[in-house]
């Protein structure tokens, strides 16, 4: 999970598996400072960003770093048509068409500019509650809700644009109504979406609006497959050793510490060593 989070932050294999190594190495050294306030989990994905967002400054990226486009460009009123595979009736749309609309976010996440990228692979991508995201990223909860549903209103508008289209349905309610209900979607998403069973009531919908709630799940579901995935050999083998080596020159350096010598002490005249004993292990037990 940490590997998969890191590869959507960081953007590429050879850095990702870099900042995992950095990441149990922390934690393996640092573990005394946990004090359980949260999760391990969360706290591994707090140092996970931290690494990340070192990895990025120092090798002076700019990707993902340009300007989000505003909440009103991301609103679907004005769009013409819709993704012809979440158009079509559900389990009726094409394998292939559905592979390359999911294949088609997961690429478009490494685009997205960094206050949304963040939120969102915390959220979607490791599936971590709202409460955790904010806590992971320094952020209030709400704008932590803000950016994420910003986030997956940009990929699924990115993944309309280069899809196989068919003509919009005609809403049959006002503007009003149709903002409603897509805030009741995105709060669905929030809490796990159609897989987990939340879902706005589909008799609330016309056909555009369910149209366009399918292409927002297919946003989520994209999300949640990137975190799927067993982490390569070779990496899990290089984490284990580089922690094993971390381990073995604690012991070393432990070992090798000048251990506290004896205070030699004169004995007073008129009192015997055996009162001067007495008197040290008094004032040292």
């Amino acid at each position: 999970m940490i590997h998969a989070v890191v590869l959507r932050l960081c953007g590429n294999r050879a850095d990702a598996d870099d900042v995992v190594q950095e990441v149990f190495l922390q934690a393996f050294r640092k573990w005394h400072l946990f004090r359980g306030d949260s999760s391990p989990g969360t706290w591994l994905h707090v140092i996970a960003v931290r690494a990340c967002r070192r990895r990025l400054r120092q090798r002076g990226s700019r990707a993902g770093s340009g300007a989000a486009p505003t909440v009103v460009q991301l609103m679907p009123w004005h769009e013409s048509t819709v993704m012809e595979v979440a158009a079509s009736a559900e389990g009726a749309e094409g394998a292939a068409e559905r592979a390359e609309a999911l294949a088609r976010v997961q690429r478009e996440i490494v685009r997205l500019p960094d206050h949304l990228r963040l939120p969102l692979v915390l959220k979607d991508v490791a599936e971590m509650s709202v409460a955790d995201t904010a806590e992971a990223l320094g952020l209030a909860e709400n704008t932590v809700k803000t950016r994420v549903h910003r986030a997956r209103l940009a990929l699924r508008k990115a993944m309309a644009a280069r899809a196989s289209s068919v003509a919009a349905p005609a809403p049959i309610y006002d503007r009003q109504v149709c903002m409603d209900l897509l805030k009741s979607k995105l709060a669905a998403m929030d809490r796990g979406g159609t897989r987990a069973g939340f879902r706005v009531p589909q008799g609330e919908l016309c056909a555009r609006c369910r149209a366009v709630f399918r292409e927002l799940d297919l946003v989520q579901e994209a999300c949640s497959q990137l975190a799927a995935g067993e982490l390569s050999p070779r990496l899990r083998k290089a984490i284990a050793e580089a922690i094993e080596r971390s381990d073995a020159r604690r012991r070393e350096k432990r070992r090798s510490a000048p251990g506290r010598r004896p205070v030699e002490r004169s004995v007073a005249p008129g009192r015997s060593p055996r009162a001067t004993k007495v008197g040290r292990d008094a004032a040292h037990p």
